[in-house]
């Protein structure tokens, strides 16, 4: 099984090659760790990659789309066919993401996974498992084996974009209700209450996110899913896009290449990757905090500090977007910045500098 090799494909950082950056970074004509958050990226990059000086050339940022069928129980104050409707938006460069994507140089490759309505838009790759999940307040999201493929859909679309020459990949999403499922699997294998864990999502009022914790807390009774296994989880109160992003950081991870996580639904995906793979965590990094209350325990629960804090909360991979440029920026204090020994500076001359 395709998840299964992947999972056994996914390996350490290299400590050598960190080793390596770190003795550099030391080195670099500026005081020790005055570079902060930017050195730890940098040497992290290194240990991704196994190269002391990592480098990025080209950036793709995946986003997957999928429809929910819990919206029918009033969890969202957006209607379900604005997923469907935006999908063009991504492509053409008026979307949020196709916006932010141009902006920061980075190919926006959108697939369809789970919509609900037969796409046909030209560019979005239809690689659908099933038109939209099940009402997870009333019974599972999707089938055990659905949700397998779904995470290997995510894989595959990872491979590819790699085999075409991405060395940095952004994760993002699209789909009308998605807060739901992504506090219900924060809930199942974070174990955080449902009242921490659920949200206002999108144009949610009082009532909606009264209406949002009751319907999580009955989707969590009904399923019962498995927090020992994070294929249950995904299949019982998930999301078919969640799934593929959750194999798109396996498949990055697998081929050493860093994946930069967006917000809420990206960190639910991250949450799952770890679950079935605690080392992809390594390979992660949280582009920001989202403005949805709970992605802090999102963070906390796969131990990454965001390098973002800008109360974004669109999703459609916008805030990993934003956040490439800061990926760029640490691999190239690495490969162009010079060291007191490079740029002619006497130990006498550095110790007063430092």
């Amino acid at each position: 099984m395709l998840l299964s090799q992947i999972i056994a494909a996914i390996g350490e950082l290299n400590r050598e090659a960190m080793a390596q950056a770190q003795a550099r970074v030391d080195s670099l004509l500026k005081p020790p760790g005055s570079l902060g958050r930017l050195e730890e990226l940098a040497v992290q990059l290194a240990g991704i990659t196994g190269r002391p000086a990592p480098e990025i050339r080209a950036k793709s940022v995946i986003v997957m789309a999928g429809d929910h069928g819990v919206v029918a129980e009033g969890v969202s104050g957006a209607p379900q066919e604005i997923t469907y409707q935006i999908l063009p938006r991504f492509l053409d460069g008026t979307g949020g993401i196709g916006v932010l994507g141009r902006h920061v140089g980075a190919k926006v490759v959108v697939v369809d996974i789970g919509v609900a309505r037969e796409v046909t838009w030209p560019g979005v790759l239809v690689r659908k498992v099933r038109p939209g999940t099940g009402n997870i307040a009333r019974g599972p999201a999707m089938t055990y084996d659905e949700a397998v493929r779904a995470v290997e859909t995510g894989i595959e679309i990872a491979q590819e974009e790699i085999a075409q020459g991405a060395d940095l990949i952004a994760t993002g999403d699209m789909g009308i209700g998605n807060t739901t499922p992504s506090s219900a699997i924060l809930c199942a294998l974070a174990g955080i209450p449902v009242a921490e864990a659920v949200g206002r999502g999108t144009m949610v009022n009082d009532a909606v996110l009264a209406r949002k914790r009751a319907v999580v807390a009955e989707a969590l009774r009904v399923n019962r899913p498995d927090p020992a296994d994070p294929l249950d989880v995904l299949a019982k109160v998930g999301g078919l896009e969640i799934a593929g992003l959750a194999g798109v950081i396996l498949g990055a991870a697998a081929r050493r290449v860093p994946v930069l996580l967006d917000g809420f639904i990206t960190g639910a995906a991250a949450l799952v990757a770890a679950a079935l793979c605690p080392r992809a965590k390594d390979f992660m990094i949280a582009s920001h905090l989202s403005e949805e209350q709970a992605h802090r325990h999102m963070l906390a629960a796969l131990g990454l500090k965001p390098l973002l804090d800008m109360n974004l909360r669109l999703g459609e991979g916008t805030g990993a977007a934003l956040a490439m440029p800061v990926v760029e920026a640490a691999a190239k204090i690495l490969r162009e910045m010079a060291t007191f020994g490079e740029a002619g500076v006497s130990d006498m001359e550095r110790d007063k500098l430092l």
